[in-house]
């Protein structure tokens, strides 16, 4: 299996919580780049995750599925100090596996704050308990609780997770443009300070996926590029946006939390119902879903500038996603079904017969105007970089790979965010699976050739306001 640079040695055995098509992505990328044997590694699944399984390479498969009662003894005997629980599940509660990692002296990384199955749409829990804001809030809490505990990194994929270097590499980029210093921050104000001194107003995660399968979405059917459940989980949350200061009016179904970091708002709509205009370079200007991710709030709280306790600066940040076209009309049918999640299932991979998965970070507002950086995967290059793997999961994977290394070198470090972490040595060990990364100027904004077309509310004072962004 080996056939690139061994990135670190993991000091104990690696237990690998689900088998869909990130996960699946990832085991060949840790056996070619982790000093491991496939002995020292467990695979636990519930199957049901719409692939062809492909071999374990000889690692050890219990097919299980966790619940409330039984993770702590299925997990428990798996995980003495050292190991390595890598949650890449749904419906598996990362709390409680922070909590026993924690507990066990093993290391953790997930790619998303999961609660345990139904906590996405338990109507009898308010819509702001069930929100990303609320579960990322529950899981920071766990710093105070096991400070310097075994280094457990959440939120940890290609978003979250990648787009946070994104961001920072971005800023750089801006920096040496706009007043042609070269530094680095070294620290979370400083971050901050950059951004607002660059005049940096809304980030955008803006990714745009154009890959097609060879037979085409059914009646009945969701199609997606990654995880069906977790797409439709996720949708079916309330949208959730970082909340810039230069905002000048809240939305109509905005509403803002009461406790926490108090860096993001929500809307009384599921994110899969709100739509947003956006921007890729091969794209150009797309419709994209608003829906809520982690990265919208930890990139928007990392980049609040305090002063004593009023809050200074701080960018609205959002996710504005257009999956493929069959998990768009996937989509839209699961609406019309009142979000009743269609009985049959496909993750595509193997099918897919061309396209690109352009994802990167649109910084908007400062003298530039604004700025995309991401990755351009093509499916043709994902599958020449590696197997078991489509241009989506493999941005996913390669940000998994670079997660594990850092956890690794810093053993330590307790609960982390991505933005926490070394954004330069996480990029270094991602960008060989990223296909082109790239960084383009544009003129566009979201008023741009809309005056005659669109008579809904906007704010032409400042074309970076979230009204001028979403689409009425």
């Amino acid at each position: 299996m080996r056939s690139g640079p061994i990135h670190a040695r993991l000091p104990g055995p690696l237990v690998l919580l689900g088998f869909g098509s990130v996960a699946q992505g990832t085991l060949p990328l840790l056996l070619r780049h982790l000093d491991i044997s496939p002995e020292a590694i467990t695979v636990i699944t519930a199957g049901h995750h719409g692939l062809a399984e492909p071999p374990a390479y000889g690692a050890r498969v219990i097919h299980k599925a966790l619940t409330p009662d039984n993770h702590r003894q299925v997990l428990q005997p798996l995980l003495p100090p050292g190991a390595f629980l890598l949650n890449l599940s749904v419906d598996v509660s990362s709390i409680a596996l922070v909590e026993l990692c924690q507990e066990a002296g093993a290391f953790y990384l997930d790619t998303c704050i999961e609660p345990w199955a139904g906590g996405y749409v338990d109507a009898s829990v308010p819509m702001g308990e069930r929100s990303n804001y609320a579960l990322r809030e529950a899981a920071l809490a766990l710093r105070k609780r096991f400070a310097h505990g075994p280094t457990a990194v959440v939120a940890h994929g290609a978003n979250p997770g990648l787009v946070s270097y994104f961001v920072k590499q971005a800023l750089i980029d801006l920096q040496h443009e706009i007043t042609g210093e070269t530094g680095v921050p070294d620290t979370r104000e400083g971050w901050a300070r950059l951004a607002m001194r660059l005049g940096v107003r809304m980030i955008h995660i803006a990714e745009h996926d154009t890959q097609v399968p060879s037979r085409a979405k059914r009646v009945g059917e969701f199609v997606n590029t990654w995880s069906c459940d977790g797409f439709a989980g996720e949708g079916m949350q309330p949208a959730e946006l970082g909340w810039g200061t230069h905002e000048h009016a809240l939305p109509h179904d905005g509403h803002r939390h009461e406790s926490g970091c108090g860096a993001s708002i929500y809307l009384e709509r599921p994110g899969a119902t709100v739509r947003v205009r956006s921007w890729t370079p091969l794209e150009g200007p797309y419709h994209g879903f608003l829906i809520t991710h982690n990265e919208s709030i930890s990139i928007t709280d990392y980049l609040t500038l305090r002063e004593g306790t009023r809050v200074v600066y701080r960018p609205t940040c959002h996710y504005a996603y257009h999956p493929c076209d069959a998990a768009v009309v996937s989509l839209h049918e699961l609406a019309g079904r009142n979000f009743r999640m269609q009985q049959s299932q496909r993750v595509i991979r193997d099918e897919i017969v061309s396209g690109i998965d352009e994802l990167g970070v649109l910084l908007a507002g400062h003298a530039r105007n604004a700025y995309w950086y991401g990755s351009q995967l093509s499916i043709d290059e994902a599958r020449r970089l590696a197997p078991y793997n489509g241009a989506t999961s493999l941005q996913v994977c390669a940000a998994v790979l670079a997660g594990i290394v850092w956890a690794i070198e810093h053993p330590r470090a307790g609960v982390v965010e991505a933005d926490d972490m070394d954004y330069a040595r996480a990029l270094a060990i991602a960008r060989p699976y990223l296909g082109p990364v790239v960084g383009r100027y544009t003129d566009w904004t979201p008023l741009t050739d809309r005056s005659h077309l669109f008579p809904e509310e906007t704010d032409s004072s400042d074309p970076w306001q979230f009204v001028n962004v979403r689409v009425a």
